[in-house]
């Protein structure tokens, strides 16, 4: 397309009130046009883009693969110009001397205000339009079949025979040999390391991990949150969402936000949870503070820390109304376009005391906590705005921190001082109570949705009985996932795509997404451990797989996932002799090791656990399977 668009859009809105979203967006952009933009609001913007640009962090892809499609973002329209998007150096510096002028307002206008190429577009729901559509294509294909002769029906039948013989047929080796494959001898035995350095600071403990960093320091703060009172525990996912985004004792939470992005490259938070790896009862869930700047800016890094932990306001109701619906908008979006892992971690919750934690603090539990939130706002703000206040007062304490940091050693040195300088200003202790402990309940779910399709996962442990995790099984989640759930889930059923999971904790799953069927996926997963008994593949089969599983392994690490993996290594006690372990099983995988694994899918799948978020009408039709159904979004 030559012409860039701008859209605004509002989902799960009120249609009735679409009139009033019109008008609003028009408002709202006349406003800015009179009135101007926030300087500092322009200037955090733009210090952001900026920031992401120079730390290039592209996550799991390759640099040379991003830098080349963001090439194409240019190139594709001008011969001439195609690393503009690459060397935007001049791009932000002429940007950057606009933020004082007119610039963007007049960009406004005339982009948006004046243009008068603008389309007005309602998508609103129908209940029942894919039940509906689903009979009048079986009436139609009925009819279609009644309308052929005996012999066209035969012919039918053969080219569907004859299909399927297609869909199951292997490849010839003459095929196969034309597509070169490296040997095992070509790769590299040692697992990556881990880069940690155990330091203190106080009574505190910290990590240190000296990576190259171009530049850039990678702070972090972990609270332990394991042993906070069970009846704060449930708003951690709340907390994660509205702190930081709430008023502080010195600035507004716009202001906050600009000067969290002017002066670093951003203040985030997360929740996680680290299993035990020798003991698998044991588990620790945290919540962290991560802040990146450039060298040198670590002070402003920790006052922000300082200004969001100790001073953040929660008493603010109308803003709380705000970000309580928008979590809710965004989890709904989420849980829409990724129910398989709503499906997965579900069924999960059912196998384990950590998975079930899981569920508390990020997964449909948490979001039933969200939206009975919001949707009985009034009688749950008071309730909202106290757990939120309590829980900072018992979580940000000094017996609950430890730190974490990448970059340089001299960095580390001024790291080491901020953190000191922070902690001083921490309670020792806070509120103690009852500890959360997570119900694990023995049950068959199911999701309802208007979607046309389906999200089946089941999930199980192997570790119940006595079965160590082995690098081995990195090989079948590959064999899964291009050989027998591939052909039987995605190209024989129709599924868009199947996954697999077997943790270090001796739990698995398989889900499959955007999947037409319900039973016949239930159905190949009760095969799995048939298929698995019975495996065969020739040295060139079997090398792809494992080359297909060290590929996850040695994915590009940026500076800052190298640090994240050393942590959660360490956090999980987990030390390089286990994954030099894993990765030396993994390369001596041969079929027999995985005929070997059939009592690890006998006993995964002996649990039966089951979770499927799917079209409502689909899931009704097998609701002997289910223990509980209800649908995906209440209100």
């Amino acid at each position: 397309m030559r012409q860039p668009y701008f859209s605004v859009a509002a989902k799960y809105a009120d249609e009735n009130r679409k009139e009033e979203f019109y008008s609003t967006v028009e408002e709202v952009l006349l406003k800015v046009f009179k009135e101007g933009f926030n300087k500092d609001t322009l200037r955090a913007g733009l210090n952001s883009l900026e920031f992401r640009y120079r730390e290039a962090d592209f996550g799991s892809y390759p640099p040379g693969l991003m830098y080349g499609l963001q090439a194409l973002d240019s190139w594709l329209y001008d011969d001439e110009l195609p690393f503009i998007h690459i060397e935007a150096d001049e791009t932000f510096k002429s940007l950057r001397k606009k933020i004082d002028t007119d610039y963007f307002e007049q960009l406004i206008k005339k982009g948006l205000i004046d243009n008068t190429h603008k389309s007005k577009v309602t998508v609103v729901p129908k209940v029942g339009l894919s039940y509906k559509e689903e009979e009048e294509l079986n009436k139609k294909l009925q009819e279609y079949k009644e309308s052929l002769s005996k012999e066209e029906l035969l012919k039918l039948v053969q080219d569907t025979k004859e299909l399927l013989a297609y869909q199951e047929e292997e490849d010839t080796p003459e095929s196969l040999e034309c597509i070169p494959v490296l040997e095992i001898s070509d790769i590299k035995k040692e697992a990556a390391p881990l880069i940690n350095e155990e330091k203190s600071i106080g009574t505190a403990k910290s990590l240190y991990h000296e990576v190259y960093t171009n530049g850039i320091d990678y702070a972090r703060i972990l609270f332990d949150a394991t042993n906070i009172p069970a009846k704060y525990f449930p708003y951690l996912s709340l907390l994660k969402g509205m702190i930081g985004l709430v008023n502080t004792k010195n600035y507004t939470y716009e202001e906050l936000t600009n000067k969290s992005l002017i002066e670093t490259g951003g203040i985030t938070n997360a929740i996680n949870l680290y299993e035990n790896h020798i003991n698998r009862e044991e588990y620790r869930v945290t919540f962290e503070w991560k802040g990146k700047c450039l060298e040198g800016d670590l002070d402003k890094v920790f006052n922000l820390f300082e200004e969001m932990i100790l001073t953040s306001d929660f008493s603010d109701e109308k803003r709380n109304k705000e970000l309580i619906d928008e979590i809710k908008s965004r989890n709904q979006e989420l849980m829409m376009s990724a129910g398989h892992t709503v499906a997965l971690q579900r069924a999960m919750s059912h196998v384990s005391k950590s998975a079930a934690t899981l569920d508390v603090i990020s997964g449909m539990s948490a979001y039933r906590l969200v939206e009975k939130t919001g949707n009985e706002y009034e009688e749950e703000k008071a309730i909202l705005a106290e757990n939120l206040a309590n829980l900072c007062k018992a979580l940000f304490v000094k017996e609950n921190i430890m730190f974490d940091f990448a970059g340089s050693k001299e960095e580390y040195e001024e790291f080491a001082k901020q953190a000191a300088i922070f902690m001083s200003k921490l309670p020792e202790k806070g509120e103690s109570g009852e500890k959360f402990t997570p119900v694990i309940t023995k049950e068959n779910e199911a999701f309802t949705t208007s979607a046309k399709v389906q999200y089946v996962g089941v999930a199980g442990s192997f570790g119940k009985n006595n079965l160590k995790y082995s690098g081995a099984l990195r090989a079948l989640k590959v064999i899964m996932g291009y050989d027998y759930l591939w052909n039987n889930i995605r190209v024989k059923g129709g599924a868009y795509g199947c996954m697999s999971g077997f943790s270090k904790g001796g739990e698995g799953f398989f889900v499959s997404y955007r999947d037409p069927n319900l039973a016949k996926t239930l159905e190949v997963y009760k095969n799995i451990p048939e298929y698995v008994g019975s495996f065969e593949a020739d040295n060139r089969a079997m090398t792809q797989y494992i080359i297909g599983a060290v590929s996850e392994l040695d994915t590009p690490m940026t500076p800052a996932n190298k640090a994240l993996r050393s942590l959660s290594a360490y956090m999980s006690n987990i030390s390089y002799n286990v994954l030099k372990q894993e990765r030396e099983e993994l390369l001596q995988t041969t079929p027999g090791t995985i005929r070997g694994l059939e009592p690890y899918m006998e006993a995964l799948l002996s649990d039966k656990y089951i979770c499927v978020v799917g079209n409502k009408e689909a899931i009704e039709k097998e609701e002997k399977i289910f223990d509980r159904l209800s649908p995906l979004f209440l209100a």
